[in-house]
């Protein structure tokens, strides 16, 4: 089974006048793991294991509602194949791939001051 958005959902908006939107983007990246799970999705499609794997710091039940959330907010997708056990694949949507530019300047400002 497989969720699947409008492609218009995925259509950005270019708005003439820009306000102050730091609580929305902070309300769709949510909490602690959502940064790390999109770094590593940049790379390519990856299943949970691999994320898990890939970011031994979060419980699997914290990996579990942050693609919940990141799916929501359409910045993933989420494929599922029928097969025994399931294999489920998370990519990166193009409202994702477009936070390439804000994980970039998070990693120059860390470098920089921390």
């Amino acid at each position: 089974m497989t969720t699947a958005k409008k492609a218009s959902s995925y259509i950005p908006k270019n708005p003439e006048f820009i306000e102050c939107n730091i609580e929305k983007t902070l309300d769709v990246l949510g909490g602690k793991w959502a940064f790390l799970v999109i770094r590593e999705l940049f790379c390519g499609t990856l299943r949970f294991g691999e994320l898990q794997r890939r970011i031994p710091s979060v419980s699997p039940r914290a990996l579990t509602s942050t693609l919940r959330h990141l799916e929501e907010h359409g910045v993933l997708e989420r494929k599922v194949y029928p097969t025994v056990p399931v294999t489920v694949e998370y990519t990166l949507t193009p409202k994702g791939q477009d936070l390439h530019g804000i994980c970039h300047q998070m990693k120059l400002w860390a470098a920089r001051w921390t």
